[in-house]
This record gives C-alpha cells, structure tokens and sequence, in this order.
C-alpha cells in the first residue's frame, strides 16, 4: 500500500514538473524576442484562470503540490499573457 501511495505521488510530481516547466521556454522566447506574434492569446486568456482555479481547488483539498505547480504555471502563463499584450 505505501509502494503505491509513493508510487503514485512521484507520477503526480513528474506530471507537475513536466506541465509546469512547459511554459519556461515560450517566456524565456518571448520575453528575449519580445515577438509574441505567433501565441495565441485566447489560449492564454483561458490557460491563467484554468489554473488558476486548478490552484484554488488544490487549496481547497489542501493538496501542495496542485498549489505549488499550478502557482508557478499560473506565473508562467500571465507572464506571457502580459507579454502577448503588450507586444502583440
């Protein structure tokens, strides 16, 4: 039973670090290139408040890793949300 519960809780953290960080290299592109021509806005104007809401469900059953990955996709995602307003 605890092989399980490990084994399982190391699947949720590759999935998180794997999601999450998928977002790392369209900031860093975006934010060096300042060229969001490309992103689609729309996937980003539902992408924030859909983790976001994943972050407060995470709160709510007071799971810390849905909060802590969904934070830092939330960042990841407004980041270039912001980026992709400003320089179009």
């Amino acid at each position: 039973m605890r092989d399980s519960i490990l084994l399982t809780t190391m699947i949720g953290l590759g999935a998180a670090i794997c999601t999450t960080s998928s977002f790392l290299p369209q900031v860093v592109k975006a934010w060096r290139s300042r060229s969001t021509h490309d992103i689609s806005a729309g996937m980003f104007v539902l992408q924030t408040p859909g983790n976001s809401m994943w972050l407060l469900y995470g709160a709510l059953i007071g799971d810390l890793l849905l909060v802590v990955a969904n934070a830092i996709t939330v960042a990841l995602a407004a980041a270039i949300l912001v980026l992709k307003l400003r320089c179009g």
